[in-house]
């Protein structure tokens, strides 16, 4: 099928400056909204004076900042919402996946069976089991003149699928990027493994031999080497789209010896304070790319966007001090629809376009990335194999005061993410719409309301006192599932699926 892009036309002082800007997409991964010194609440946080974040300060200020940008709870459904502009109840990638092909990672439940969800990614070939099949992001922008790289996590699909190579995506050159989710190390004195029993460890990050025992944290390593592959384009005078997508700040958590005392001496805790030395090592990495665009007087004819995955990590023992309480005040964490593991950083600088120093409240979702990027680069009508759902937030970037609160936002993760239980991370589907948002707890048979404007923190369970918004919100999330043919997890002891949500708000 091909499907039309329609959208509000590249503003006329882009043209002036080149049809195509530079585009580069800086994603971080399980980087909570509030790992930051800059803050995206209507306060300064007790977490954004934790965190030493200038160069997110930087673009912060010569750019727009979104408040309510949305990821998935977990990392592989956004990244393959962010290369193909469909939601993850849609793509059925609904969790992350295994570097190993036909492994489900959800983790055994006693009470739920599992969802045949798409266990192996994406694919950008047909007829490959238990894959997603649809037309990427990076092969459409090269197929338009665009030199295309990835550095860093790609984790779009299992080894030995085609996903799991960034170069089948339409990526001209790739570095470090496999099916592997996490690194086994940060450290170039390890090689960026970490072997067991004298094998390569199955997350040991590849292609990085020139640093290997070096002392180059992994975070400066993909920056090094991505900057590198830009001298190509720029000599060809060819406009790039670099995708640095980084391992930070997801587990292990190793010590950057450059940062870790200043946080020690804070008083963190070890694990808090490597954290907290990850996040600034991958602001350095933002840094860098700031000054070498700078140094080659290519900043005002390139867009950045900066985004996380998912919410932060706030599970025990992989983080220190109290669970659940690492994105406070927004509740929960990585794993959630709760804001907690949804609600993520994001920033955009785009000179002659964004307003410098803006803010921007519209809510917006990761598949947005897909149809935005397009108009940007002034792609109109590329033949798609899928069926686009996010939408363009061009009209945000040229006006922050720009509102659409009839739009709806939905979330679907029919899976169970780890052994431990915490506030909604298994099992759950979500929608907001306007300021409100509806949680359905599958497993406990349960509806949540709250109203986000004055309870942020999702304290307030409003489902009993306003039926009449609860069953709104209810037939919207059912009918948009439905729509996608959304898959609901089954019962064990009945055989039974989960109900609608609108079964549940009439009773």
């Amino acid at each position: 099928m091909i499907l039309v892009l329609t959208g509000l036309s590249v503003p006329k002082q882009v043209w002036a400056q080149s049809a195509r800007p530079n585009i580069v997409v800086f994603l971080v991964d399980d980087m909570g909204w509030q790992d930051t010194s800059v803050p995206f609440w209507e306060k300064v946080s007790d977490f954004n004076k934790r965190y030493h974040t200038p160069n997110m300060e930087r673009l912060a200020r010569e750019g727009m900042k979104f408040t309510n940008a949305y990821a998935m709870p977990v990392c592989t459904p956004t990244r393959v919402s962010l290369i193909t502009g469909v939601n993850a109840a849609h793509h059925r990638v609904t969790h992350w996946t295994s570097p190993n092909q036909n492994t489900n990672t959800d983790f055994a439940d006693t009470t739920m069976q599992f969802v045949d969800w798409n266990i192996n990614g994406f694919s950008p070939e047909a007829n490959v089991p238990h894959t997603f099949h649809g037309t990427a992001l990076p092969a459409i922008l090269r197929d338009n003149g665009y030199y295309t790289i990835h550095s860093g996590k790609a984790h779009f699909g299992s080894k030995g699928t085609p996903g799991s190579n960034p170069l089948n995506l339409g990526f001209q050159v790739n570095i470090a990027g496999s099916e592997i989710g996490h690194p086994a190390s940060y450290l170039g004195e390890n090689n960026y493994d970490r072997p067991n029993n004298g094998k390569p460890n199955r997350n040991a990050v590849p292609g990085l031999e020139a640093y290997h025992g070096t002392d180059t944290f992994l975070s400066d390593a993909i920056t090094i080497e991505a900057l590198k592959a830009l001298e190509k384009p720029i000599s060809e005078k060819k406009p790039f789209f670099l995708y640095l997508s980084h391992y930070a700040v997801h587990t292990p958590l190793d010590a950057d010896k450059r940062y870790i005392d200043k946080y020690l001496k804070m008083g963190l805790d070890s694990l808090e304070a490597k954290y907290a030395g990850l996040i600034e090592g991958m602001d350095k990495s933002l840094g860098d790319v700031l000054k070498y665009l700078d140094d080659k007087k290519l900043a005002d004819n390139t867009v950045i966007l900066f985004m996380s995955d998912n919410g932060g990590l706030s599970t025990k023992p992989q983080r220190g001090g109290k669970a659940w309480t690492h994105n406070l005040p927004l509740k929960s964490g990585k794993g959630s629809v709760y804001e907690g593991g949804i609600r993520e950083p994001m920033l955009v600088r785009w000179p002659g376009v964004v307003k410098p120093q803006t803010t921007a409240t519209q809510y917006v979702i990761v598949e947005d990335f897909f149809p935005t990027i397009l108009e940007i680069a002034g792609v109109k009508g590329p033949e798609l194999i899928q069926q686009v759902d996010g939408k363009s937030f061009l009209p945000i970037l040229k006006n922050p005061a720009f509102k659409n609160d009839q739009r709806t936002l939905v979330w679907h993760h029919p899976n169970r993410w780890i052994a431990q239980e915490g506030p909604n991370i298994h099992f759950a589907s979500a929608l907001r719409k306007g300021d409100w948002k509806l949680i359905y707890d599958y497993r406990n048979r349960k509806l949540e309301l709250y109203d986000l404007k004055n309870d942020i923190g999702e304290q307030n369970d409003q489902a009993a006192a306003n039926p009449a918004k609860t069953r709104e919100l209810a037939a919207l999330l059912t009918a948009q599932l439905k729509k996608w043919n959304a898959q609901l997890p089954v019962f064990k002891k009945s055989g039974k699926p989960a109900a609608w949500p609108d079964q549940l708000a009439t009773r």
